[in-house]
C-alpha cells in the first residue's frame, strides 16, 4: 500500500510517461523520414499549428536544396528558421495576426506551376491560426462564433465542421489554390480517430461534410447566428471542396504522429518500470467530468475486484473531451477530468493519476494539466476548498494550483491531444 513517502515515486513515473508521450510526437523525430524528393521547380513550405514552427525547422535542417515559405504558430511556439518565415498568432480564439498570415499564405501559393511542390505542415491549433473568413464575414464574427462553439460542449469534429464552412482557406480551399502544383501535407494528428478533415479543419484535404451539417450543429447547440452566417450556410455559398474535386487530384496527405503512437511510447515507460500498462482508447470524447467519473469506476473495479485487469497496472487513454462552461472558473478539460476523477475516487489509497494536454496548454492556461494522489482531497479540504463546488464552477485549475499539483511543461512544440494515466497499486 502507498503512503505519503512513496507518492513522489508515483508522481515521477506518471510524469515520465507524459514526457515520453510528448517526445514521441516531436517534429524532429517524425518529419525527416517523410520528406519528398526535390521537385523540378520550387519547394514552397506553408503550414499552421502549435507544432508547425518546429516542423518547419525539421524541414530546413534536412533539406539541402532551395526552399521558401510561411508558417503560422501560436504565440510562444516559434522556433528559429532561416528560410521559412514564422508568424505567431492567437489560439484558441483567433486574432488579426493569424488572419493576415492566412491571407498571405493564400497569396504565396497563387500562380504556381505543375513543376513546383507545396509542402504543407499542419498540426493541432491550425484551425484558430488560419482564421481567414469567407467573403462577407468579419474576423470579429468568427471570433464570436469560435468562443460560442468552445463554450457549447460541441465536439472538436462538430466545431471544425462549422469552421470549414465559414472559411476562405479551410476545407480543402488552400490545396485548391495551389493547383496545378502538387501538394504534400504532413500532419501531426490531435483529433480522435485521426480524421484528416478535422486536423486543423483540413485546409488541404477534401471535406465530406456540408453547409447543412454546419447549420445543424449551430442549431443543435442553440448558438445564435448573425444573418450573414445564416445566409452563407442556408444558401450553400460556404460550401467546401469536396472529394473528387479535380483541383485536389495531386494532393497527398500523410499523418506522421498520432495520439496512439504517443500512448504506446508512454506504455513502454510503464512496462519498463515493471507495470502492466493498458491503453483503453486513443479517441475518448464527451464531457470531461463524465469521462472522469467513468474512468474512476473502472479504476476502482481494478483496485477492488481485479477486473478487467489485475493491479498493479496503469490505464492510459487519449482523445479530446469537452467542457460545457457553466461557471466562472478558469476552465481546462484535462484538469476538469482530473478533479471529477478525484472526487469519484474519494481518496482511494492506491490510485494516482495525471492528465494533461500534450501541447502544454489546457484550455486557455499556460498549464498542461495536473496530478492527483490519494491525499489530494484531504489536502484541499484542509485548505478550505470545496472540490464539488469548484468542479461546478469549472475552476479545476485554481484547485490544483492551490495544491501545488499543476503540471507545467512550457511550449512542447507538438500536439497529439489529451493524455490520461491512472496508476493503480496493489
Amino acid at each position: 500500500m502507498s503512503g505519503p513517502k512513496s507518492f513522489e515515486r508515483q508522481r515521477t513515473l506518471l510524469r515520465g510517461m507524459f514526457d515520453a508521450a510528448i517526445a514521441a510526437a516531436q517534429p524532429s523525430k517524425c518529419i525527416p523520414a517523410q520528406l519528398p524528393d526535390p521537385p523540378r521547380g520550387r519547394l514552397i513550405v506553408i503550414g499552421a499549428g502549435k507544432a508547425s514552427a518546429a516542423m518547419a525547422r525539421a524541414v530546413e535542417q534536412h533539406w539541402a536544396g532551395p526552399l521558401s515559405g510561411l508558417v503560422v504558430t501560436r504565440y510562444g511556439y516559434a522556433v528559429p528558421c532561416e528560410r521559412i518565415e514564422i508568424v505567431e498568432a492567437a489560439h484558441p480564439v483567433p486574432d488579426a495576426a493569424g488572419n493576415a498570415a492566412a491571407r498571405r499564405m493564400l497569396e504565396c501559393v497563387q500562380q504556381l506551376s505543375a513543376d513546383d511542390l507545396v509542402l504543407c505542415l499542419i498540426s493541432g491549433g491550425a484551425s484558430a491560426l488560419l482564421p481567414l473568413p469567407a467573403e462577407g464575414i468579419t474576423l470579429e464574427l468568427k471570433q464570436a462564433m469560435n468562443r460560442a462553439l468552445l463554450a457549447s460542449g460541441a465536439t472538436i469534429s462538430e466545431i471544425n465542421c462549422v469552421r470549414r464552412h465559414l472559411s476562405a482557406i479551410k476545407g480543402g480551399r488552400l490545396a485548391a489554390a495551389c493547383a496545378p502544383a502538387p501538394v504534400l501535407t504532413l500532419l501531426i494528428s490531435d483529433v480522435p480517430g485521426d480524421r484528416l478533415a478535422d486536423i486543423g479543419s483540413g485546409p488541404t484535404v477534401a471535406d465530406p461534410t456540408s453547409c447543412a451539417d454546419a447549420l445543424g450543429i449551430l442549431r443543435r447547440y442553440r448558438i445564435e447566428m448573425p444573418d450573414v452566417i445564416r445566409e452563407l450556410l442556408e444558401s450553400g455559398r460556404g460550401e467546401s471542396v469536396k472529394p473528387g474535386d479535380a483541383r485536389l487530384a495531386r494532393a497527398e496527405a500523410r499523418i506522421v504522429a498520432t495520439p496512439q503512437m504517443s500512448l504506446e511510447a508512454a506504455a513502454a515507460v510503464g512496462r519498463a518500470a515493471g507495470l502492466a500498462t493498458h491503453i483503453l482508447s486513443d479517441a475518448i470524447e464527451g464531457e470531461a467530468r463524465d469521462v472522469g467519473s467513468v474512468l474512476a469506476g473502472i479504476a476502482l473495479q481494478v483496485a477492488e475486484r481485479g477486473q478487467p485487469f489485475a493491479a498493479p497496472c496503469v490505464l492510459l487513454s487519449g482523445g479530446e473531451t469537452t467542457v460545457t462552461v457553466r461557471g466562472a472558473g478558469r476552465g481546462g478539460r484535462n484538469v476538469e477530468f482530473l478533479l471529477s476523477l478525484a472526487i469519484a475516487l474519494d481518496g482511494h489509497a492506491r490510485i494516482h493519476a495525471l492528465a494533461g494536454d500534450t501541447d502544454g496548454v489546457d484550455g486557455q492556461e499556460e498549464i498542461a494539466g495536473a496530478r492527483i494522489a490519494p491525499d489530494s482531497l484531504a489536502r484541499a479540504w484542509a485548505l478550505g476548498m470545496r472540490p464539488k463546488d469548484m468542479l461546478a464552477a469549472n475552476d479545476a485549475h485554481s484547485f490544483f494550483a492551490a495544491l501545488g499539483d499543476s503540471v507545467v511543461t512550457g511550449p512542447t512544440l507538438t500536439n497529439v491531444n489529451d493524455f490520461r494515466a491512472i496508476l493503480i497499486e496493489r
